[in-house]
């Protein structure tokens, strides 16, 4: 009788990379409708047109590279990476600079490494910072007002008209400075009672972005429920966010509050869909907490002392960069030992 010898893993999980990436896809619903209400049409669109944009770069590198079409694209993370390029981009974004984002995300930061599995860094947020530094007048100016603001906002086909004709300058009556943003630059010559009258935060923390954070945050527990993803980077970077803004920012005259941060940018679409890229994100349990960590301190640096408002592309895109450094010194415990081998313990033993 002839064995078949198969190499490792020998036990295998229900939940295939498809299945997993769908459910993502499905658990960013409640925040991309919640969007759609207090801001527009203009993500949805967006969204539309990243999935189908990652979804023609990617079929076209895999002809490019002689990769079957159907195995790779029926894994939806081209989809995905689209998608949470959607989501975080500005509604009103010209489509050449959402173009831009896909492709760079996806021809760039993760075919040209090789594929889903070897990119080492989160394809989204390089399509986003890209374009971030590359086209700063479209990536700034091109915020939806929230709903109520302004009559007459524009409906599905003026918003697509708006996105299709690709000028990178803003409509003053149907745009506006996000709430993090008119904090950050209002703050030195106002004091935050006086900043807080600007009709982007409307009556709560900031009119829309707390309900568009809520809708993630509602998501991200049903990925917690479903185990697609644990615990450990969530929690890790919320704290680190938390702590630092009570330790640096107490004085809401010279810095943003800690609910500015935490529901008036794209901090929960950031910690729950972003951050957690099994890909690019540390491996151990003790690995994502210092990863996690890493991602909320750098988010609160960069927001109080650096140039952007929201940082959370640069955040996770310096931690990957660490991630390596991070997963070598946290090895998660091998079968049959009781501890874990640390990278300085290993080499002395050795």
């Amino acid at each position: 009788m002839t064995l078949r010898q198969q190499s490792s893993p020998h036990t295998r999980g229900a939940r295939s990379t498809a299945h997993i990436m769908l459910w993502v896809i499905v658990a960013t619903l409640p925040g991309l409708i919640v969007q759609t209400i207090f801001f527009g049409w203009g993500n949805l669109i967006n969204v539309a047109w990243c999935i189908a944009l990652a979804i023609g770069a990617e079929a076209a590198v895999l002809r490019l590279r002689q990769r079957p079409l159907k195995f790779y694209l029926s894994d939806n993370t081209a989809a995905l990476t689209g998608l949470l390029l959607g989501l975080a981009l500005p509604p009103f974004t010209p489509w050449w600079v959402s173009a831009v984002a896909v492709i760079a995300a996806i021809v760039m930061a993760k075919q040209l490494y090789g594929g889903l599995g070897s990119n080492p860094f989160n394809p989204a947020m390089v399509g986003y910072a890209l374009v971030l530094i590359s086209f700063p007048v479209a990536m700034t100016t091109n915020w939806a007002a929230p709903a109520g603001l302004f009559q007459g906002a524009p409906g599905f086909l003026e918003t697509l008209g708006l996105i299709a004709a690709g000028k990178q300058t803003a409509i003053d009556a149907y745009t506006m400075a996000t709430p993090l943003d008119v904090y950050k630059h209002d703050i030195g010559a106002l004091v935050a009672e006086e900043v807080r009258q600007h009709p982007s935060f409307g009556t709560g923390v900031a009119k829309g972005w707390e309900w568009v954070n809520l809708g993630f945050l509602a998501g991200g527990l049903v990925l917690l429920y479903l185990k697609i993803i644990t615990w450990h980077i969530p929690v890790s970077v919320l704290a680190a966010l938390v702590v630092m803004s009570l330790a640096f920012g107490s004085n809401q005259d010279l810095y943003a509050p800690l609910s500015l941060h935490l529901l008036a940018g794209a901090t929960i679409l950031g910690a729950f869909f972003i951050a957690t890229d099994p890909v690019s994100a540390a491996t151990s349990h003790q690995g994502k907490l210092i990863y996690g960590a890493g991602i909320g301190l750098l988010l609160y640096v960069i927001r109080t002392w650096g140039s952007y408002p929201d940082a959370v592309a640069f955040a996770v895109l310096l931690m990957n960069f660490a991630v390596p450094f991070i997963d070598h010194y946290t090895p998660p415990r091998t079968y049959g030992h009781n501890k874990a081998r640390r990278g300085i313990a290993s080499k002395s033993a050795g």
